[in-house]
């Protein structure tokens, strides 16, 4: 390829069952010997997976040494609560965090801050910067959120974000290297110099993407459909998957980009075989037994 292997980082979630805790050890077997810059925990819609999240964290650092960086958001806790659970991270190791507003509850009609809460991701983003946490990542839109007043309302609110204390940001996924380029573009005319790290989605399951896609605002080239029901017909969807988020991380490479993100939805061999075409070499020494 002509690279120097980029940087990498992966994102899991908390498990909910006897299996799924398998699915994730198995995951983190196979993936902590890529040797990823950090790895991040995510936190259930309305604050679900609070304490699974925590003792995930602490878990994943103290079995496999890795950097971990725990999701933390705005949603059914107050201000007071929520700090707390941000030095309760520190106190563990913890030396990143995820910043985001979070999803709401199920069932619920939106997001609504707590009367004692932060009043969103800026908001907490303040709050964490005046602690003594020294990375705070961000959620970033390259495509417009489905909440957003105005094509250039995602841009604005991460610049505020930014301003309020944020270390760098992560993507949503996309599946077109020259949105992200747009979108990093029109970060640096707004002043936006914080790194910025393409969030890749590995294709597991093309009909569950495509839904996933439509509730978050992620486009779907019709050529990529074409390819994807072609592909199932064939039998070679996984393989397809790997040429498909190799080819976009290779393009973004050729631009510049040297840091990605992978969803790894707790699934791990895809998100490896990308790795490895993109030319990183495993470390045996950190290929753990859970």
């Amino acid at each position: 390829m002509g690279h120097k292997p980029p940087k990498i980082s992966f994102e899991f979630f908390p498990p909910k069952s006897l299996q799924a805790s398998f699915d994730l050890w198995e995951s983190l077997n196979v993936l902590a010997p890529l040797h990823p810059e950090f790895v991040s925990v995510t936190y259930g819609a309305g604050g679900t997976t609070r304490q699974l999240t925590k003792e995930m964290t602490e878990a994943i650092g103290k079995s496999y040494g890795l950097d971990v960086a725990a999701h933390l958001t705005c949603v059914n806790a107050s201000k007071a609560e929520t700090l707390a659970i941000a030095k309760s991270y520190v106190d563990a190791g913890v030396k990143q965090i995820v910043a985001l507003r979070g999803d709401a509850p199920k069932g619920s009609a939106g997001f609504c801050p707590h009367p004692q809460g932060f009043a969103d991701s800026v908001d907490l983003v303040a709050g964490l910067s005046a602690t003594n946490i020294k990375t705070i990542h961000v959620g970033a839109y390259p495509e417009p959120h489905p909440e957003a007043s105005n094509a250039n309302a995602d841009i604005d609110w991460l610049k505020r974000k930014i301003d309020a204390g944020a270390t760098s940001a992560i993507t949503q996924f996309f599946f077109d290297s020259e949105i992200f380029l747009r979108f990093r573009d029109r970060c640096v005319k707004a002043g936006i110099h914080v790194p910025i790290i393409p969030g890749i989605l590995p294709i597991e399951n093309w009909d569950n993407v495509k839904r996933f896609a439509s509730r978050c605002g992620a486009s779907i080239p019709a050529s990529l459909d074409a390819e994807f029901v072609m592909a199932k017909r064939n039998g070679v969807e996984d393989i397809l998957s790997v040429v498909v988020a190799t080819d976009i991380c290779s393009d973004l490479m050729d631009c510049g980009i040297n840091q990605f993100h992978f969803y790894t939805l707790n699934r791990p061999y895809l998100t490896r075989d990308i790795c490895l075409a993109l030319g990183i070499v495993p470390d045996a020494k950190l290929a753990l037994v859970a």
